[in-house]
């Protein structure tokens, strides 16, 4: 959890354990199934976050749950949840209307890590919904450009309906300083791109291992081909970074319902370094160079 300067440990632990209040002030339908809310603190204050965490969400009578952050901390003045409607909780918050307030406990866990990744050059690559915490990488990269090398955007969804922030995509591509490359599973009549899963694009997609950060979100399933064709691309393992979700529940590290092996991704994720999770089946299904051996 980001540590907040001026604050008695006993005002630190409240914040962590009791929500506090934040009102919806945007709401925008992007899918059948996915809204972005914009919220804002009732007392005004920033969260802080850094790209890659995440907040513990509720409603009285529904529950509380873990949503990632998808808009950029340079954003300052308000925050944006991309939510999807999967349960009782997540539907409710989808009929909220702007003047609406929800609890918020947070930001928790590790993001990614900015600092270290200043100077090089950013590779992303997203399935899915896992362009919505991606999102908030993007943008802060977008905003601070001239911090970062090369900023490359590789996304993948299963048909172009169910493609999310078509805004911010176009805003992307219409970049000169950005790199975008997207693909559909299921093509339409409308779609004029690539064709094929997020590892189409990707292997097209030129870099320089020695400076390149690779950051990847999306379902478990895709992590074991993305590692294959990175690491094709004679990336260090250090540097591929990917984010789990996996049953958060209290965010605080007690309750263990996230734990792996020794790791809790609450605290010590959601974002971990390929390292971190080789010889980690139970994380993701992870892959080793001696594979390609016989």
């Amino acid at each position: 959890m980001i540590e907040h300067d001026n604050v008695s440990p006993a005002e630190d632990i409240t914040r962590s354990y009791q929500p506090e209040l934040a009102r919806v002030i945007g709401k925008w339908q992007m899918t059948e199934l996915m809204v972005l809310l914009r919220l804002q603190t009732e007392s005004g204050e920033n969260l802080e976050h850094e790209p890659g965490q995440f907040l513990q969400v509720s409603l009285p009578g529904y529950g509380e749950a873990p949503i990632s952050f998808c808009s950029s901390p340079t954003q300052t003045d308000s925050f944006e949840l991309c939510v999807q409607a999967v349960g009782n909780l997540s539907e409710a918050m989808h009929d909220l209307r702007p003047g609406d307030f929800v609890g918020v406990r947070g930001p928790y866990g590790h993001g990614f890590p900015i600092a270290e990744m200043e100077g090089r050059d950013i590779l992303i690559v997203a399935g899915g919904i896992g362009i919505a915490p991606l999102r908030s990488l993007i943008n802060y990269i977008a905003d601070r450009r001239s911090d970062f090398g090369r900023g490359i955007v590789v996304y993948g969804a299963r048909t172009p309906s169910d493609r999310l922030f078509l805004d911010d995509v176009a805003a992307w591509d219409a970049r000169a300083d950005l790199e975008t490359y997207f693909s559909v599973d299921e093509p339409d009549d409308t779609w004029t791109g690539m064709t094929g899963v997020v590892t189409v694009p990707l292997r097209g997609v030129e870099i320089d291992p020695d400076r390149t950060t690779a950051a990847v979100v999306g379902p478990p399933v895709m992590y074991r081909y993305v590692a294959m064709e990175l690491l094709a691309k004679d990336m260090r393992e250090d540097d591929i970074l990917f984010s789990l979700e996996r049953r958060f529940k209290c965010g605080m590290g007690k309750c263990g319902h996230c734990q792996l092996n020794d790791l809790y991704v609450c605290q010590d994720g959601p974002v971990f370094r390929y390292t971190q999770l080789l010889g980690r089946s139970e994380a993701i299904e992870v892959w080793a160079p001696e594979e390609q051996k016989g």
